[in-house]
């Protein structure tokens, strides 16, 4: 064999091995891809279901405002809970890196979570304002929201799962930096968070409303 067959051979290998390496770190690369793709879907629920949260709580608020002698201080307490969640900043498009972020984001949307929780405990005491058909319209779109809420949460610890897995995992943790790809954090699993809130009322309990002063 000549010395321009066997440097022909030689350059048409590492050619084919260029191809193969090529095609194996493009494949890599598109599963990365995917699976951020997976994460950012997932947050876009999760946000959804949170919007919807916050566009019910102007009619509860409306709607509970107009007993005699509802308590404004539970009013407020929700209102304001709902306008911290809107000052906490996240990122424009895609799912959140910052732990931190995640974290004030998390303990925004509980604090809501819980004064709303309180809103409609008290709400309780006033047989006349629950026996309505529009505040029992809104305590059941709460209940399947909060539901979900728990539901998409769930969903997207799993899709966080996946990704922060897969770029840990050899060979792709050799690109995953290359790429761009670093860990996401999770929801974190507080007491009691398999479970939404109480929003339940007893609609046969015969409990006077406070009177006036």
């Amino acid at each position: 064999m000549s010395v321009g067959k066997i440097l022909l051979a030689v350059f048409g290998f590492f050619v084919v091995l260029a191809i193969v390496v090529g095609l194996w770190v493009m494949s890599i690369f598109n599963g990365l891809v995917s699976l951020q793709q997976g994460t950012d879907a997932a947050w876009a629920q999760v946000q959804n279901v949170y919007q919807r949260r916050a566009d019910l709580i102007p009619n509860l608020v409306n709607t509970v405002s107009g007993a005699a002698n509802f308590e404004k201080s539970t009013l407020t307490e929700v209102t304001a809970a709902r306008a911290s969640v809107g000052r906490v900043q996240l990122p424009a498009a895609g799912a959140p890196t910052d732990p931190q972020k995640l974290a004030e984001f998390e303990q925004a949307q509980a604090q809501l979570g819980g004064a709303l929780s309180r809103l409609l405990v008290v709400a309780e005491r006033y047989p006349t304002l629950t026996a309505t058909a529009g505040f029992r319209d809104l305590q059941a779109q709460l209940e399947g929201t909060e539901n979900r809420i728990s539901v998409e949460r769930g969903r997207f610890n799993e899709a966080v799962q996946a990704y922060d897995t897969a770029i840990k995992r050899f060979p792709a943790v050799i690109f995953a930096g290359m790429f761009g790809h670093s860990a996401r954090p999770y929801f974190s699993a507080s007491a009691g968070s398999d479970k939404p809130p109480a929003v339940q009322f007893d609609f046969g309990k015969k409990t006077d409303a406070p009177k006036s002063p």
